[in-house]
């Protein structure tokens, strides 16, 4: 996996570059002969469409960005496009490379709306630039071919409503019905964590309920509420599983985490724990604050923390 998701966008840039820079400098070279003569670059440029993979739209564009040749796509020519003032799009606000090739950054179309990008291949004569070879496409017709980005498990804060923030020095933390029934709630969920397949949960303290996520159906979150949270029988419902082997939070630092989150609930009156995460395939914990405020780190570098550190973290 890589390390990030700027990386991964990074490395799938290349590999769609290479994939599109040839197809479009041979078109470019076959437009340079009728540069100007708008009915011979159209057929030009629909002879060469199969050849520019994935390809929804050709066009060309002078020097200021004014197209000068038709829309060309799939089902033919798009005459309304002629003459059209693409100077001020994304892309031509890009400086395009020395070698003439530029794969422009993700931008919404004005079409539909989409994401899209679009390639420019510099046309040139001699010293003289001429124009440009536009290619855009649609997202979702490009293939995917970089691995999946691994997310960062460095820790993170980020900070929530600022009218929260604003007024958190006049609230103060109410008992919930968890609160007061929290030896039992946490360790049904250490239970259900451990043996029972639930992979990924949100403890919502303060609204008394949990959000939870089971490797048998993976796709469906599930809610208990308090009472299903204070009642052991609920662990009935779901199949005991061995605890994953790719888990990275070890199964006997379960209950840890655990008592670590509901410790924190309660270490202040003011700065209090709202509700925390924990997915054992990550290793990421997150914890939202009365102020709002939410980290996300990994599952060590939580437990290595003292209360003291959070409540002054979250002020």
């Amino acid at each position: 996996m890589k390390d990030s998701w700027k990386e991964a966008v990074h490395s799938q840039r290349i590999e769609l570059a290479q994939l599109l820079s040839d197809p479009l400098a041979r078109l470019a070279t076959l437009c340079e002969p009728v540069w100007g003569q708008r009915e011979e670059i159209d057929k030009t440029l629909l002879s060469g469409l199969a050849d520019v993979p994935h390809c929804l739209f050709l066009h060309a564009l002078d020097i200021n960005g004014i197209q000068m040749s038709d829309n060309v796509s799939k089902l033919g020519l798009m005459p309304e496009h002629y003459g059209r003032d693409r100077s001020s799009r994304p892309y031509m606000r890009e400086a395009v490379p020395s070698w003439g090739f530029l794969l422009s950054d993700a931008y919404l179309s004005r079409r539909s709306n989409r994401p899209s990008l679009t390639a420019l291949q510099v046309v040139s004569r001699g010293d003289d630039k001429l124009g440009y070879i536009g290619a855009d496409f649609d997202l979702r017709d490009l293939p995917v071919t970089s691995e999946l980005y691994e997310e960062s498990h460095d820790w993170r804060q980020i900070k929530g409503d600022p009218a929260i923030r604003g007024t958190v020095f006049a609230q103060r933390r109410v008992d919930s019905l968890l609160d007061n029934n929290m030896r039992t709630s946490c360790a049904i969920i250490e239970e259900l964590i451990t043996d029972r397949g639930m992979f990924q949960g949100v403890i919502h303290f303060s609204s008394s309920r949990a959000t939870v996520w089971f490797a048998d159906d993976p796709f469906r979150y599930r809610i208990l509420d308090a009472e299903a949270l204070s009642d052991p029988d609920i662990c009935l419902l779901y199949r005991a599983r061995p605890y994953p082997q790719d888990a990275l939070i070890p199964k006997d630092s379960i209950a840890s985490v655990l008592r670590a989150m509901c410790g924190l609930r309660k270490a202040d009156e003011v700065l209090y724990l709202r509700s925390s995460s924990v997915n054992i395939f990550n290793g990421m914990i997150s914890l939202t604050f009365s102020c709002d405020g939410t980290h996300y780190m990994s599952w060590q570098e939580f437990l290595q923390k003292d209360v003291s550190f959070w409540t002054g973290c979250a002020a």
